[in-house]
């Protein structure tokens, strides 16, 4: 396991301690495993707009926290249609692949 593996790995610990705050605070009926479910599975384009739905609690000021924490977790979490890996490890593989 290289470094950046187990820095993506600790950062994915982090976001899911995020994740579930936020889904307390907006007293969301999902939890975390909801979350990266929906990621995991993704399939259409709309399938991030049921994932900020999740958090939806009418409150708009809380807006802007959610979104940057949901865009972390879809960029850090697997998703099935990229071999079940993140866009960040396969950032990471076409990194590795073609080194500057």
């Amino acid at each position: 396991m290289t470094k950046d593996t187990r820095t993506i790995i600790a950062h994915r610990f982090e976001l899911k301690k995020e994740l579930a705050e936020l889904l307390k605070e907006t007293n969301s009926v999902f939890d975390v495993e909801d979350v990266i479910d929906t990621i995991y599975e993704e399939e259409e384009n709309d399938d991030y707009n049921h994932i900020v739905a999740m958090f939806d609690n009418g409150n708009p000021e809380n807006l802007s926290n959610i979104l940057e924490t949901i865009t972390d977790a879809w960029n850090y979490f697997p998703h099935k249609a990229l071999g079940g890996l993140s866009p960040q490890e396969k950032l990471l593989e076409y990194e590795n692949k073609h080194p500057k």
